[in-house]
């Protein structure tokens, strides 16, 4: 079964009802550039209320490995997913995801310098906006890594095209953070529910 993470998370309501309809994982973004950016402490309370069993991942973009430890602690995640060039090592203490934009078959290239430990999360390539672009990419490009690693497929993904997009990959995750929004960081209640019907089908 394909996992759901439903990333952009900043209310209690929307992370209730996303792990009622099977979400596997929920992203909080730690980058102030975000219109979905989130404080540690309004994501402790949050993940504080979670089952156990929820992964809790924070989105970091070029962050150092010791500013992120102390927001991980506070905020009580398990994950974390990071945009940039730094190199993130492989942890013990949580699961590290490592966001690629993707930018054509070239990208398999940087992605095989990857250790495998790290998993992969493909995205629409956007250097401004980084993710929740709502982009979607060549998924030729994600079927071809998903063959070796393990891998969330991201980039526009909604209702409409998530039951194809999980046919034609067949990865490890999938994840949505735009698709399901009425507005950044607010996520729309039927929307969710459509995209759990097709991601879960």
């Amino acid at each position: 079964m394909t996992k759901v993470k439903i990333c952009g998370i900043t209310r209690w309501a929307d992370a209730k009802l996303a792990v009622d309809l099977g979400a596997a994982l929920l992203g909080f973004v730690f980058w102030e550039n975000s219109p979905r950016y989130v404080t540690p402490s309004s994501v402790r309370a949050i993940t504080s209320r979670l089952p156990e069993n929820i992964t809790r991942v924070g989105v970091f973009v070029n962050t150092p490995l010791r500013e992120i430890e102390p927001i991980v602690e506070h905020a009580q995640l398990s994950a974390i997913q990071v945009y940039g060039d730094d190199a993130v090592p492989v942890s013990s203490r949580y699961e590290v995801i490592r966001a690629v934009g993707v930018q054509g078959e070239e990208t398999i290239k940087n992605i095989d310098l990857i250790p495998k430990a790290i998993t992969v999360l493909l995205d629409g390539h956007d250097p401004v906006k980084v993710g929740g672009t709502g982009r979607v990419f060549d998924w030729a490009v994600a079927a071809a890594v998903a063959k070796s690693r393990r891998i969330f497929l991201a980039g526009g993904l909604n209702a409409e095209n998530v039951r194809e997009a999980v046919r034609r990959v067949n990865p490890y995750g999938i994840d949505v953070s735009s698709g399901v929004e009425r507005v950044p960081g607010e996520k729309e209640p039927t929307a969710l529910r459509s995209f759990f019907r097709e991601a879960l089908a």
